[in-house]
């Protein structure tokens, strides 16, 4: 089964292949049993609505959708690493988001009405993903109510975290942007402020840049300053952060 994405011609991109394949819980289903959205629900209506999917195998740089493209499945990521964007009116793109193994993105199409995806959503790398119907999991919801609790907490804390990253967006100063940024990549945040931690980052660092809403060169220099304080060290896309609580204090 083959899938190709209808885009302007400065966006193609390669054909998208669905494999033909059983997913076992070595391939990611175990780690989709226990993301929030599937969690309550019972094993043999996960391997139910399994079954309805499919499974898809991404080169680098595939797009997966376009934004305004009627959106009839949310997706699940087993392996890899995919960005979302959006095209401004000049036609310059936008990141959003990144989304790694163990993430589903784009389930509030679920509920939307038009379902209609909000942006572009493309591999970064060569990525897996499971392709589920909205429509099998509304029915699933609609069968079973009691599931529905366990999606409306996924979307309450998906919404806590959006109004989080809305406010770092609102922080006018860039180096600000960056600091919370960094401290928000430690594994609990600013709650790991008295010691060390090393951190990846998710995207390129022209595409934090993107994400930050600042220019590359904006966010090289402000990692080159963190640097030359000997709050941060850089290699490549990895950063140790020496000091968590005084990068904080600098950054408030």
């Amino acid at each position: 089964m083959a899938m190709t994405q209808a885009v302007a011609s400065k966006y193609t991109k390669p054909v998208l292949v669905a494999v033909n394949k059983t997913l076992s819980d070595d391939d990611g289903l175990g780690a989709m049993r226990s993301h929030p959205m599937f969690r309550t629900i019972r094993p043999e209506h996960v391997d139910h609505l399994v079954h309805q999917s499919r499974f898809l195998r991404l080169g680098h740089h595939q797009l997966l959708y376009r934004q305004d493209m009627p959106a009839h499945h949310f997706f699940f990521v087993i392996s890899g690493r995919l960005r979302l964007y959006r095209l401004d009116s000049s036609g310059v793109d936008r990141t959003l988001d990144s989304i790694a193994p163990g993430d589903c993105f784009a389930e509030v199409m679920i509920y939307a009405e038009p379902a209609r995806y909000a942006c572009y959503a493309e591999a970064l790398k060569s990525s897996e993903v499971l392709m589920i119907p909205i429509r099998a999991y509304r029915e699933l919801l609609g069968r079973y109510p009691e599931y529905a609790q366990a999606a409306l907490n996924h979307y309450a804390q998906r919404a806590v975290t959006r109004f989080h990253e809305l406010e770092i967006m609102t922080v006018q100063n860039a180096r600000d942007r960056v600091i919370r940024y960094l401290i928000d990549l430690l594994p609990d945040g600013e709650g790991q402020c008295d010691q060390g931690g090393e951190v990846e980052l998710p995207l390129p660092k022209c595409l934090v840049a993107s994400r930050l809403a600042m220019q590359p060169e904006t966010f090289s220099r402000i990692l080159a300053d963190l640097k030359a304080s000997g709050l941060v060290r850089v290699n490549r896309s990895r950063l140790f952060i020496s000091d968590p609580r005084r990068l904080i204090e600098i950054g408030q």
